[in-house]
C-alpha cells in the first residue's frame, strides 16, 4: 500500500520491465532493423483485420495486438516488455523528472481527498494549502464521495503550466471550507530522496531511480554536503531499478579520475562501445560507500560495479539484482512503446553480472523467494559464487560475475529470519496512512514540536504502538510486535517527524538505527 501523490502518478516500478515491440505494427519496410520477413509481416496484419470485419462477435483487437507482442516480447528476455499506452505518460513523467500539476500528496481516505502534505515550494503550498485539508471540488467537478480512480483525479488536477484551477477546501482544523485558485506549475518528481549528514563529517544521500534530472539532482546535493563538512559520503542504492545508464555514468564521473573506465557495452555485432571517466569530479579522494540490496538493478549496479572496479569505494549491503541488459525505446505511434534488450553491459573488470533467466520471467522476477529460503539474506556463506567467472579490479582483488554485484562488506536484512515481514511493513504506506490519521485526529497536539519532542511524544507511552497494531489488524495485517516495539515506535516517530517537518527529519531519524549506515560509519573509525 503506498501513498497516492499528484506529483507521482503511476508506480515507478512500470518503468524497470520494459521492452520494445517488432517491427510489423510501425509498418516499417521489411528490411528496417533486420527484423521479420514481409510475409510474416503481412501475415499478422492479415489475421487482425480479418478478425476486425469478419468475426462473429465484436472484438477489441486492439487487446489482440497487445496480448501478440506480449507474447512476442515474453520469448525474448525479461527486460524486453511492452508499455501500453494508459501506463506510458505516467512512466515517460516519472523518468522525465517532473511533470504540471498542483503539487500535492494525497489519499483517498474514507470518502474524501485528504493531503498528507503539500510539494514544498509547490503550487498548493504557494496558495496555502496545508496538511489535513479536503479537497472537495476542483472547479466543479466533485471530488469527494464518489470512489473515484487515480486517473481520474489526476486528470481534475493536472493540466497546462500556467492555468488555474478552483478548488473547494474543507479545513478540518478550522472547520471551515472556502475556495481557493491554484495555479498550475511545473512540478519535480525527485529521484534523490535525501541528502543529509548521517554525522559531523559523513554525508549521506540516497537515489530512488536514475531519471532525466538525477545527475544533476545528485550534483547540487553532493556539494551543498561539501559545504556542510563531508569528508567521506554514503550513496544509498538499496531499492533502486535503475533507469538511464548514462545517468549513473555522470555520477560515477564524480568519483573517478580522469581516463578510468566506467562501464562497456557489447551489441549483438559484438560491437564494444566504452565509457571511461572525463573531467575532474567534484569527490575524487574523500572515502565512499555505496549501499546495495537485493532489489539494486541495472543503473544502479553498473555505478556500485565502476566503484568496486576502479577499488574507488566499498560496496556495502546485500548482493543485488543481477539486471546486465540494456534497453532502447521505441515509441508506436499510438502512446504506447516498447523497449528491446539492444546490449549487455560490462563493469570495467569485465564482468557481466546479468543472472539466469533460462526458467523464464516469473522464476526470474521471484529470486527473492530463492536468496531467502537460501538463507542468503541473512549470511554472506550462503551466497552461490561462480568460481569460473573470476575477475580482477584494479588493484587486483578477485570479484565475480554472473548474477549481481556482490559487496565487499556483507550486512544481513534486518531483524531475525522470519521477521521481515515487519521491516516490510514499517517501511511501507500503511505507516503513512496511519500516522496521519493519527495526525488528523490531534494535529493541534503536535504544533510547533521539535523533531526530538515529536519523538518523546511518539516513544514515551505505547498508546500509538498499541493504536498502530488495532490500525493494521483492521486492515487484515496481523503481527506480533511485541518483541519489535522500539524499532515499530522508532519508525512511527519518524513517519511523523516526516509529515509535520520534513523529509529531511524523517531520514536523520531513521538512518540512526539503520544497520547498513551504522556497518559503515562503525569502519570509518
Amino acid at each position: 500500500m503506498k501513498i497516492k501523490r499528484i506529483y507521482l502518478p503511476i508506480a515507478l516500478s512500470a518503468a524497470l520491465s520494459i521492452g520494445l515491440l517488432m517491427g510489423s505494427f510501425l509498418n516499417f519496410p521489411a528490411t528496417q532493423r533486420g527484423m521479420i520477413s514481409s510475409s510474416n509481416k503481412s501475415k499478422l496484419n492479415k489475421l487482425i483485420d480479418f478478425i476486425d470485419s469478419e468475426y462473429v462477435d465484436d472484438v477489441n483487437t486492439d487487446s489482440i495486438v497487445d496480448i501478440t507482442v506480449n507474447s512476442i516480447l515474453e520469448k525474448l528476455d525479461p527486460h524486453s516488455v511492452y508499455i501500453d499506452k494508459n501506463e506510458m505518460e505516467g512512466v515517460a513523467q516519472s523518468m522525465k523528472g517532473d511533470f504540471v500539476g498542483i503539487g500535492v500528496n494525497f489519499y483517498m481516505y474514507k470518502d474524501s481527498v485528504a493531503v498528507i502534505k503539500p510539494v514544498p515550494g509547490g503550487p498548493s503550498e504557494r496558495a496555502g494549502i496545508k496538511p489535513g485539508d479536503r479537497i472537495l471540488f476542483a472547479d466543479n467537478n466533485k471530488l469527494f464521495g464518489r470512489k473515484l480512480p487515480n486517473d481520474t483525479l489526476f486528470s481534475k488536477l493536472k493540466g497546462e503550466e500556467g492555468t488555474k484551477v478552483t478548488l473547494t477546501i474543507f479545513r478540518k482544523s478550522e472547520n471551515k471550507k472556502f475556495k481557493v485558485d491554484v495555479q498550475r506549475d511545473v512540478v519535480p518528481i525527485k529521484s534523490v530522496d535525501a541528502a543529509v549528514m548521517a554525522n559531523k563529517t559523513t554525508g549521506y544521500i540516497k537515489i530512488n531511480r536514475f531519471a532525466e534530472t538525477t545527475a544533476d539532482e545528485f550534483h547540487r546535493a553532493l556539494i551543498n554536503l561539501k559545504a556542510q563538512g563531508a569528508k567521506e559520503l554514503i550513496i544509498d542504492l538499496r531499492e533502486n531499478g535503475g533507469g538511464y545508464l548514462e545517468k549513473a555514468v555522470r555520477i560515477a564521473d564524480e568519483f573517478l579520475r580522469d581516463g578510468e573506465l566506467i562501464v562497456k557495452t557489447r551489441n549483438k555485432k559484438n560491437r564494444e562501445d566504452k565509457t571511461y571517466a572525463s573531467k575532474k569530479g567534484d569527490f575524487e579522494t574523500g572515502k565512499l560507500y555505496v549501499l546495495i540490496n537485493e532489489n539494486s538493478a541495472s543503473a544502479s549496479e553498473i555505478l556500485a560495479g565502476a566503484i568496486q572496479d576502479n577499488d574507488r569505494g566499498v560496496i556495502v549491503g546485500r548482493r543485488s539484482f543481477g539486471k546486465g541488459l540494456v534497453q532502447r525505446e521505441m515509441p508506436l505511434g499510438d502512446g504506447s512503446a516498447v523497449r528491446l534488450t539492444v546490449a549487455r553491459y560490462y563493469t570495467p573488470s569485465g564482468r557481466s553480472i546479468q543472472r539466469s533467466y533460462e526458467k523464464g520471467g516469473e522464476a526470474y522476477f521471484n529470486d527473492f523467494e530463492k536468496r531467502y529460503e537460501s538463507g542468503e539474506l541473512y549470511s554472506a556463506d550462503s551466497i552461490k559464487i561462480a568460481d569460473t567467472l573470476k575477475f580482477k579490479t584494479a588493484k587486483g582483488r578477485i570479484v565475480y560475475g554472473g548474477g549481481g554485484i556482490i559487496p565487499d562488506k556483507f550486512v544481513p536484512q534486518e531483524g531475525k529470519h522470519g521477521d521481515e515481514a515487519v521491516t516490510m511493513i514499517m517501511q511501507s504506506g500503511i505507516v503513512s496512512y496511519f500516522a496521519f490519521e493519527q495526525l488528523d485526529k490531534d494535529r493541534k497536539g503536535f504544533k510547533g514540536l521539535s523533531a526530538p519532542l515529536i519523538t518523546q511524544k511518539v516513544t514515551e507511552t505505547d498508546k500509538y504502538f498499541k493504536d498502530f497494531e488495532s490500525y493494521l489488524a483492521k486492515n487484515g495485517l496481523v503481527f506480533k510486535l511485541e518483541k519489535h516495539k522500539d524499532r515499530v515506535k522508532h519508525y512511527l516517530a519518524a513517519e511523523f517527524c516526516r509529515q509535520l517537518l520534513s523529509e529531511k527529519a524523517y531520514y536523520e531519524m531513521i538512518l540512526k538505527e539503520d544497520n547498513m549506515v551504522k556497518t559503515v560509519l562503525t569502519d570509518r573509525k
